[in-house]
């Protein structure tokens, strides 16, 4: 059964000329002359209100919002009728007079991107994310590759299945492949198949995604990531609409709408070599930017309440709520994670909800207190006045991320913590003044080092890659050490002698946590690979998927 739109009899002549307008746009169109004549409607999707009499604009907008959950239009006569459309809630507001034929197609859209809202779970009122689903009913019905560009958490996938929901291709196959995380070799027989012996295990020939996907819509998640070889292929498969399988000599003929999607800039991928140009074109024929959580503040609290009722039926507990100091802190947060990140908290408290409602202290450190797992601030003794009050008496009205404040004492959960820290500042120093010593022993003395030298940036020491003495790629002697050679000034040297540019080095800084360690270990070594993932897991010892899921945790540009 048609959709169907409530026009309401206020204006007869405004009525009629905008009911042939959404008939036109495939609507049933039924006029309403009072609330009452409204209730029965059971598929209205829209209600338009075409005029106001004995005040009767609340009890309209009551039945949209709590009897038929549709949004409302309004086009009021009157100096004063946009501000009244304002007040009674309309999600548009016309003039007077307005246009049958653009209420009937913004009335179109709106319908679509509240369906499209209801088939991904993509939540949120604010004028990004507004702008963004009004963007995927645009081109939802097209057949042109689109791409989708975004930070890792904004839901990317989520609008993929949109824009297939929401094309002609809605009720053939949606099929999703994180390029990512599959090896070179394994993508390429994922997604075009391979024959009967084509490799080593290939016991049976197997439609790949490309197949499988036919007459519907395949969605190649971290694109920026596929190898070069199989760009080539896929660029054929966009132009020829066609493909061999692994092992195979038949093309393959197939229609899919491709939807590929990244969080990284592919421009400056191809500026590198690392995404070829002609790919690139052909998939950003229609392009799509996610906004960050951090740019849509105004959905935080409509999102909250989307998946407090989600995981509560999930998990079968009740919620008692959220403070409104509680929402301030969350509405403040830079959320680095996004959507993701925020529904993963929102499980959280529900999960172990404290049986009333959720306070600022029952949130998680790092997100009412940035910079919470910095170091603490700490003043030498001595500069404490003589009356600052004792940690038991430490008051906790200090300012977020605070935990030792001009003329109070530091906090009891966290004097262990600023202890240990001063502790460990202290070991650090007295490792570098270690190594400095090592290293104007090993300078004046003939031979090469062992370590590169080490170098302290601001209080943070940095270690070279170790390399055995002897070896190839040992590190090179400081240039203003004195050497061997320097005591021989006529001597040449030897051009395997010339020193080489120093390895990239790791920064351990006091107060590093093992994360932040790990996270700097593995960005080094990328940037000593080129941001080659193979060859960056061989020399950290883990696994290349290990690998990129580190990545993808630390939110790490490759």
């Amino acid at each position: 059964m048609a959709d169907t739109v409530l026009l309401t009899t206020h204006r007869l002549p405004l009525a009629g000329a905008l009911r042939e307008a959404f008939r036109a746009e495939g609507f049933a169109v039924d006029l309403v002359p009072s609330p009452e004549h409204a209730k029965g409607v059971g598929d209205a999707v829209l209600l338009v209100l075409t005029g106001e009499r004995d005040d009767d604009g609340a009890s309209w907008s009551a039945l949209a919002d709590n009897g038929l959950g549709v949004p409302i239009f309004t086009t009021l006569p009157g100096a004063d009728g946009r501000r009244r459309g304002r007040e009674l809630g309309a999600v548009e507001v016309f003039p007077p007079d307005p246009a049958p034929d653009e209420v009937a197609l913004v009335g179109r859209r709106t319908v679509e991107r509240r369906r499209l809202q209801a088939l991904t779970g993509i939540v949120g009122e604010s004028e990004p994310i507004l702008e963004l689903l009004e963007r995927v009913v645009q081109i939802a019905p097209v057949d042109s590759t689109v791409l989708v560009t975004g930070e890792s958490g904004t839901g990317k996938e989520l609008v993929a299945r949109g824009i297939h929901a929401l094309s002609p291709r809605k009720h053939r196959a949606f099929l999703a492949v994180n390029v990512a995380a599959l090896s070179d070799s394994l993508l390429e027989s994922e997604l075009f198949g391979h024959e009967k012996g084509a490799f080593t295990g290939a016991i049976d020939a197997r439609k790949g995604f490309f197949e499988l996907a036919d007459r519907g819509t395949l969605f190649l998640d971290e694109i920026g990531e596929m190898p070069l070889s199989t760009q080539t292929k896929l660029l054929r498969v966009l132009e020829q609409r066609e493909f061999l399988r692994v092992g195979g000599e038949s093309p393959i003929r197939v229609d899919v709408r491709i939807v590929a999607a990244t969080n990284r800039e592919l421009r400056e991928a191809v500026a590198g070599g690392q995404f070829r140009r002609d790919l690139y074109y052909r998939l950003n024929i229609l392009d799509l930017r996610l906004p960050p959580l951090r740019e849509r503040r105004g959905d935080i609290a409509l999102l909250i309440r989307h998946f407090v009722r989600e995981i509560s039926a999930r998990v079968d507990r009740p919620f008692p709520g959220l403070s409104p100091e509680a929402l301030r802190v969350l509405e403040r947060h830079d959320w680095p994670g996004n959507v993701r990140e925020l529904r993963n908290l929102v499980e959280s408290m529900v999960v172990l909800s404290p049986g009333r409602e959720i306070r600022p202290d029952d949130l998680p450190l790092d997100v009412r207190r940035p910079g919470a797992f910095l170091p603490v601030p700490w003043r030498p003794a001595g500069n404490e006045p003589d009356d600052s009050p004792s940690v038991d008496d430490a008051s906790d009205n200090r300012a977020p991320g605070t935990a030792l404040t001009q003329g109070g004492g530091l906090r009891p959960e966290l004097e262990f913590v600023f202890r240990t820290l001063v502790d460990l500042r202290v070991d650090m120093e007295e490792l570098r003044r270690e190594f400095e010593s090592y290293r104007r022993d090993r300078a004046e003395s003939p031979g090469p080092r062992a370590f590169p030298p080490f170098r302290d940036r601001g209080g943070a020491i940095e270690i070279g890659t170790f390399t055995p003495a002897g070896q190839e790629g040992a590190a090179p002697r400081d240039a203003h050490a004195p050497g061997a050679d320097d005591l021989h000034p006529d001597h040449d040297p030897d051009p395997e002698d010339t020193p080489t540019p120093e390895p990239p080095a790791l920064q351990f800084r006091p107060g590093m946590t093992m994360d932040e360690i790990e996270e700097e270990a593995i960005r080094t070594v990328l940037g000593e690979t080129g941001g080659n993932r193979r060859m960056a897991a061989e020399r950290l010892g883990i696994g290349e998927r290990t690998l990129y899921r580190k990545i993808q945790k630390y939110d790490l540009e490759v």
